[in-house]
């Protein structure tokens, strides 16, 4: 037990910060800290306004941004990376809190924060790199749909409608509208997002969803839009960490929601990090530090009314854009935010919730990357299935749903190519040193089959059925030199397709049998068959020569025919 927890703490401490990121906070704090700056603008109106589509409200999105945003920017995997909460982990949480209430929301987050340690700790961050690219795309297409459905109540300017299906909210919003129709968050919102999209071509570097957010708060004041339904009041600092809302008796039910929370929290993070070393030269994410970065942030943030936190695309894009060098844009970004809770509450707390619809709905549309899709739908058809049933699940199902459909179609489409790739050939027997008369004698009673490729449980039953169909020979010689791989499904079928042959009195030879398959095979008990039988040769000439003798002894054959050594023909078989 000790041992275990030692080896446990030295996986740990070597994720922990070290002196190199000291050293490169201190390399161009002047960038870093204009960088955090520029950040934290754009992160206000995203965390408020995640914040509110999550169901715990503004103050729970500001939260997660200052106390998540600190822990992983010090404990993270990656230099430029900003997190906070995110519109793929609202998708999640909307049916959370629908289902479980606030608190049910907070032990989830706390939850998941420990499985994300715990994967850093058992070095998962590796296998990001498996998750096919339609995938990808496929769900943030997803997610930019439901993200942009989700804003149509306060974008149309209607209490939320009860349910945690995004379309029936919207379906039953827009029908709210239709009765008592609201156009002055109507207006607000299309502004608002208007402003947004057509500012970012024109100056991409100007935050102009904060530019946009304020002028929409400072129009309703000026005109006294009782219509445009501001946030609501706002604590003025961060509330007293607590664990009161943790019940003990429901951590059983929350596992589950645990799980995909946790399972998002990482996707989601690991793949934002890998955009932020790609826009870059020379900087290179941990994914296992970035787990544990992500899991401490977790289980901080519901401590302080937090919902859970991811890295996140976009802020880490601005970031990057606006020259971030180290660790230290992220934290400016969570510090900056951290004042203007203090500082600014009141101010804040006017915000309509109609711009912040906006802000959202221009996030949304910008998260789908038009270029990507394009790729994606017209490389292959597989791809293009791949992506369109993610996207789909997506906005049908929920987000942990999407991808798993995605991973088992993806991974259902490429064992399908991969059996393709199995070859079953019949090949000619050699001439060696045989006449025309002898060779055509040997070919009648003998047929020979080159196995290419795999042979494993997506192409075994292809192998059986094409070899139990061989007809009018006594002999049958498999040449195994070029299989690449096999699993136990294959040795079985092989197994199998040899004592069918051998039961119809079809001798079978085998050659090639690579040492790394010899151990399945014999595993299944097809190796013994083969040796007690005293057919299972290293080369193709002395399994040749084997049947030759076998279909003389069996009086197949006329007078024995003539031994010969080897030609350079047989020697080029082995």
């Amino acid at each position: 037990m000790t041992t275990a927890f030692s080896r446990a703490w030295a996986r740990i401490v070597v994720l922990l910060p070290n002196r190199a990121d000291l050293a490169e906070m201190r390399r161009d704090p002047r960038r870093d800290l204009l960088a955090g700056l520029t950040v934290a603008i754009v992160a206000l109106p995203l965390a408020l306004g995640f914040g509110v589509s999550s169901g715990l409200g503004a103050e729970a999105g500001l939260a997660t941004a200052v106390v998540a945003g600190a822990l992983a920017a010090v404990f993270g995997g990656s230099n430029l990376q900003v997190s906070g909460p995110t519109g793929a982990m609202t998708v999640v949480l909307v049916p959370i809190v629908g289902r479980y209430g606030p608190t049910g929301v907070l032990t989830v987050g706390l939850m998941a924060g420990v499985m994300l340690v715990g994967l850093a700790v058992l070095r998962a961050g590796k296998y990001m790199q498996y998750v096919p690219a339609p995938v990808v795309e496929g769900f943030t297409l997803g997610i930019a749909c439901v993200i942009g459905l989700q804003q149509i109540p306060n974008a149309l300017g209607v209490p939320k409608p009860e349910g945690d299906r995004v379309l029936v909210v919207t379906w039953r919003a827009a029908e709210e509208f239709a009765k008592h129709p609201n156009w002055t968050a109507v207006g607000l919102a299309v502004a608002v997002a208007a402003v947004m999209l057509l500012g970012a071509r024109w100056r991409p570097t100007v935050p102009f969803s904060i530019v946009a957010v304020i002028a929409a708060t400072t129009v309703a004041q000026l005109a006294h839009l009782d219509a445009a339904e501001p946030i609501g009041d706002l604590p003025s600092g961060l509330p007293v960490p607590s664990l009161s809302f943790l019940d003990l008796g429901s951590l059983g039910t929350l596992l589950a929601p645990a799980v995909a929370v946790a399972a998002l929290a990482a996707l989601e993070s690991l793949l934002s990090a890998s955009v932020a070393d790609g826009m870059t030269v020379g900087q290179q994410h941990d994914p296992d530090r970035e787990l544990l970065g992500q899991g401490l942030a977790n289980i901080a943030a519901p401590l302080f009314g937090g919902v859970p936190a991811t890295g996140a695309i976009a802020r880490t894009a601005v970031n990057v854009r606006t020259g971030a060098s180290s660790r230290l844009a992220a934290l400016t970004h969570a510090a900056v935010l951290a004042l203007i809770v203090f500082a600014a509450a009141p101010l804040v707390s006017r915000i309509p919730l109609a711009a912040l619809a906006g802000v959202l709905l221009a996030t949304a549309i910008r998260m789908v990357e038009v270029g990507s899709l394009k790729a994606m739908a017209t490389a292959t058809r597989s791809d293009a299935l791949i992506l369109v049933l993610t996207a789909v699940a997506t906005l049908a199902l929920d987000l942990v749903y999407a991808v798993i459909i995605g991973l088992v179609v993806a991974g259902a489409l490429a064992l399908r190519a991969v059996a393709k790739q199995a070859r079953f050939d019949q090949v000619p027997l050699d001439r060696g040193d045989h006449s025309a008369e002898e060779h055509a004698l040997l070919a009648e009673h003998i047929v020979a089959y080159r196995i290419d490729g795999p042979l494993f449980f997506a192409a075994a039953h292809r192998f059986l059925l094409e070899l139990t169909e061989v007809a009018d020979v006594r002999a049958v010689i498999l040449r195994m030199s070029r299989v690449s791989t096999m699993d136990a499904t294959g040795a079985l079928v092989l197994k199998d397709a040899v004592e069918k042959l051998q039961r119809r009195g079809i001798a079978v030879f085998a050659s090639g049998i690579r040492p790394g398959q010899r151990q399945v095979l014999d595993s299944v008990g097809a190796l013994e068959l083969l040796r007690h039988e005293g057919r299972e040769y290293a080369g193709t000439p002395d399994a040749i020569r084997a049947a030759r003798d076998h279909l003389e002894t069996a009086g197949v054959l006329p007078a024995p025919l003539v031994h010969k050594p080897r030609t350079a023909g047989e020697e080029a078989l082995r």
